[in-house]
């Protein structure tokens, strides 16, 4: 294989949506089941930033944020060593590619190749926006407007670069998690 050519992970799963919509909820729900899970590189990105005075923030400087989920993406994927059983991760690199746009800033091509390289498996789980499940914390920053735009895009940005979205219905965390399950055959 090339250092050119996609590494395509068929056994990795996103699940992904704007902020707030039950994401680490649903990946909690799985863990406990004892499926592996990745954690969201943001949100680590942000307690560490806010933990020495970075400004590598979605509230500062959106450019360097983006690089560092970028790399932090990248590695997370290449360090994940399960190569049969299902792993879910809290979004994906592919979302990147519309994180540019989400802020104001034109999306560099080297996102556009990590997203092409770096490959899941065609079926993306997204949940859509619940306002009454909605709620800010010290990381998440953004109001419900600009989760339901962060939806939007992903939900344009998925099938652009070959993905399958799957809406997850909003209901109980047992039947959210029974329906990933079920669409992933297990």
């Amino acid at each position: 294989m090339t250092k050119d050519q996609p590494t395509i992970r068929d056994n990795f799963f996103i699940i992904t949506g704007g902020p707030g919509a039950g994401k680490t909820t649903l990946l909690d729900a799985l863990k406990s089941l004892g499926y592996p899970c990745v954690d969201e590189v943001a949100r680590k990105i942000i307690q560490e930033q806010h933990r020495i005075g970075g400004d590598a923030l979605h509230t500062r400087d959106q450019r360097k944020f983006a690089d560092l989920m970028l790399t932090r993406s990248i590695a997370t994927y290449e360090q994940v060593s399960e190569r049969e059983k299902p792993v879910f991760f809290d979004r994906g690199l592919p979302e990147l590619v519309g994180y540019g746009p989400l802020v104001g800033f034109e999306t560099p091509a080297y996102f556009d190749k990590a997203a092409a390289l770096f490959r899941y498996n065609k079926r993306v789980f997204i949940l859509p926006p619940w306002p009454e499940i909605y709620g800010q914390d010290d990381e998440r920053k953004q109001d419900f407007a600009e989760a339901v735009e962060s939806w939007r895009l992903l939900a344009e940005t998925y099938p652009k670069l070959g993905y399958e979205l799957v809406e997850v219905p909003k209901a109980g965390i047992a039947d959210r998690m029974d329906f990933v399950l079920a669409h992933i055959k297990i």
